[in-house]
């Protein structure tokens, strides 16, 4: 089966002949992760925007891929799109990327023009740094987070310099910030949004889902996940979605990469597995079993600890493990002594609640 490498190596037809669709919108989010620092206009630059092809055809691209999950995958996904008569022409403008230790902010974005006088604008999903991730867990007590605030400040500027009908998405926590940013952007701009795209994109708290905005815009969002979802089931409650075959097992299905496509269309199965079900459901409930304020410290010291060791991505951790081992037990041990057990309890109510489901699953309840 084919992935989005092979589907914008093959793709021939451009959008005037045949229409924008979901798989074109992951393939445009995955090279969202990729860094167009210096090579892609921003949104205060007079410089006009640049074409996939023209960024291929640039020299020493070693920075583009620097700190991207997987680059030898991402490196042939630029030069497949590159190649297409798909994507070639396609422009590359508006490009936003930020990250801020204090406010814990990963933000990324960029703006698509596409040959059909439309613009699709794709928000990254969560990058490599802890700070990243950080924000993503922040989103079980605070609402908005930066990014999501950042997100709606994006989609009003851009909208304000371009006037085509918009498409918005995203893979991960890009999916959740376009589709809060749809929800939340001026009104004149969210009646020209045609489509929005959550591709396992983490959900929302309640209150997001109750908001008139989010009522008025839900037929236009499409949420797609994988057979094995985690991250998008996060929160989820009451936002629809297709499920997508994967060649991958459990978490790594999280990876673009892996989601199987047939003709110009993913490969469907009927539902999630049971397994992820298990898992997100356990999850879902330990979120909701927290109040605000324990999912903060316990979301907090976890940071804490991990800062300790000086590392700001995950490739950090690679390099002298053993002595950033030891300073993230200095920093355990540092730990006050309630703060300490009620984490430890945390984590230990987690594995009690796993167990009381698999009795559940197995009692017929």
């Amino acid at each position: 089966m084919k992935n989005i490498i092979d589907y914008a190596a093959e793709e021939s037809d451009n959008f005037q002949k045949k229409e924008f669709n979901v798989v074109d919108s992951l393939v445009l989010s995955q090279f969202a992760y990729l860094h167009f620092d210096g090579l892609v206009p921003g949104i205060s630059d007079t410089a006009k925007p640049v074409s996939i092809a023209e960024i291929a055809h640039r020299e020493n691209l070693n920075a583009v891929f620097h700190g991207v999950r997987d680059s030898d995958s991402n490196r042939r996904l630029l030069y497949a799109l590159a190649g297409s008569p798909r994507f070639r022409d396609v422009k590359m403008t508006f490009y936003v990327n930020k990250i801020d230790f204090k406010a814990e902010k990963q933000f990324s974005a960029i703006t698509y023009l596409l040959d059909d006088g439309t613009a699709y604008i794709a928000y990254r999903g969560t990058d490599s740094t802890f700070v990243g991730w950080k924000e993503d867990f922040n989103m079980a007590f605070i609402s908005p987070v930066p990014s999501q605030e950042e997100g709606v400040k994006y989609l009003n500027a851009v909208a304000e310099l371009i006037l085509c009908d918009l498409k918005i998405g995203g893979h991960s926590k890009g999916g959740n910030i376009a589709v809060y940013s749809s929800i939340k952007c001026h009104q004149p701009i969210q009646n020209r949004i045609t489509h929005v795209f959550s591709h396992d994109g983490p959900g929302f708290r309640d209150e997001i889902f109750l908001c008139r905005e989010y009522l008025s815009m839900k037929d236009r969002i499409h949420k797609t996940l994988p057979q094995s979802s985690v991250i998008g089931m996060l929160l989820q409650h009451q936002e629809n979605y297709s499920v997508v075959k994967s060649n991958r097992i459990w978490i790594m299905q999280h990876d673009p990469f892996s989601w199987l496509v047939d003709d110009s269309d993913f490969c469907y199965v009927q539902t999630v597995k049971s397994s992820a079900m298990f898992m997100n459901t356990m999850l879902n409930k330990w979120i909701s079993s927290l109040d605000d304020s324990k999912r903060e410290l316990f979301v907090d010291t976890l940071y804490q600890v991990i800062k300790a060791t000086g590392a700001t991505t995950f490739y950090d951790l690679t390099g002298d493990w053993q002595k950033k081992a030891v300073a993230a037990l200095k920093a355990i041990k540092g730990i006050d002594e309630d703060t300490r057990i009620f984490v430890l309890k945390t984590i230990g109510s987690l594995f009690v609640l796993a167990v009381k489901n698999l009795r559940d699953i197995h009692s017929g309840n």
